[in-house]
């Protein structure tokens, strides 16, 4: 990796971004020890503080830990698919607060990408899967009084239905779109308490996963992001009026 000279406006942030772009590139691989402190510094003639502060925020992405001991120092992290997912679900939550997305284009985009997660997850299910979605369907049914808690049994069985579909990358993109829809989804749950009804529609899906029947998994789906449509669109109008 080369080391190219920064100026004095925002030193961490510049070390961190070079840093981070060799890793994209591939030019510094998972597993790969960077250099210490002290040359870090002295390569890009800065103080050693700073290259500490640039190192923290790399750090605090995921991208490097250290290890201590004669064989310790800083190295690159490998990827880990739920920090991944925990950052893009903050990102995406961001951008859904600025109103960077309109509620129909969060809906369509979970409509399609969460059937393609049912289709694959009904050929490539395990009995983990069934076994974790078994269990947040549990959570929900146990928590119908507590909108809190019945919330966050319901976003672990759409993870747990995303991740059943085998592919990592949809994983990733569907803890965003979930989390994305999350507050609008919470607001239903507390405005309009059909708890029993969104019950009834993930037991369906899950009897679909456990026969692997694929048509019976996309229609579930379709059903419930249909509810949710017009609850949301029900909640608009009157806000509205």
């Amino acid at each position: 990796m080369e080391f190219n000279p920064v100026n004095q406006q925002n030193l961490p942030q510049q070390i961190a971004e070079q840093i981070r772009t060799a890793i994209a590139k591939g030019t510094l691989n998972a597993g790969d020890r960077l250099p210490t402190e002290e040359e870090l510094a002295r390569r890009y003639q800065v103080s050693r503080p700073t290259i500490r502060e640039a190192l923290k925020r790399l750090a605090a992405q995921h991208l490097i830990h250290s290890k201590r001991g004669p064989s310790g120092g800083t190295f690159i992290s490998r990827p880990n698919i739920d920090e991944l997912g925990e950052a893009f679900s903050s990102s995406t939550r961001l951008l859904v607060s600025l109103d960077s997305f309109s509620v129909d284009e969060i809906i369509q985009c979970r409509l399609e990408l969460e059937q393609l997660c049912a289709r694959l997850a009904a050929n490539a299910r395990s009995e983990s899967d069934l076994e974790r979605l078994e269990q947040a369907l549990a959570r929900q049914c146990e928590t119908l009084e507590q909108p809190y808690n019945f919330c966050a049994a319901d976003v672990a069985f759409h993870r747990a239905l995303a991740d059943a579909s085998g592919n990592r990358l949809l994983s990733l993109l569907m803890y965003g779109v979930i989390e994305a829809l999350q507050p609008s989804s919470n607001m239903i749950v507390f405005r309009y308490p059909q708890r029993e009804l969104i019950v009834e529609q993930h037991r369906r899906l899950l009897n679909a996963l456990q026969q692997r029947d694929a048509d019976a998994a996309l229609s579930s789906i379709a059903d419930q992001v249909s509810t949710l449509s017009a609850q949301l669109d029900r909640a608009q109008r009157e806000w509205r009026a």
